[in-house]
């Protein structure tokens, strides 16, 4: 009687997307198509820092999206400008 469901749910709903890898480039299409790094999961949400450094922001599943590889080398490069002027380690 109490062992009919004894295995959590381990499927994913259906509308939400695929876990990424940690450290994948994503954009928040919430805060106007931001590029971050993936960092985990905060709950329902997601964890996504800036690619220069700076602090995390969490953002819905359904806003995010993997980064284009535009979006991903424009990033890169706003990093390693702000490097190159000293702003970033």
């Amino acid at each position: 009687m109490y062992d009919e469901n004894v295995r959590p749910n381990t499927q994913q709903p259906p509308d939400l997307p695929a876990l990424p890898a940690p450290g994948a480039l994503m954009v928040d299409t919430s805060r106007a198509d931001r590029v971050g790094e993936f960092r985990g999961v905060a709950g329902a949400r997601w964890a996504l820092r800036p690619v220069g450094g700076g602090r995390e922001w969490e953002a819905e599943p359904r806003h995010v999206r993997p980064a284009l590889p535009m979006e991903q080398l424009r990033a890169r490069t706003a990093r390693l400008n702000a490097r190159s002027r000293g702003e970033v380690l």
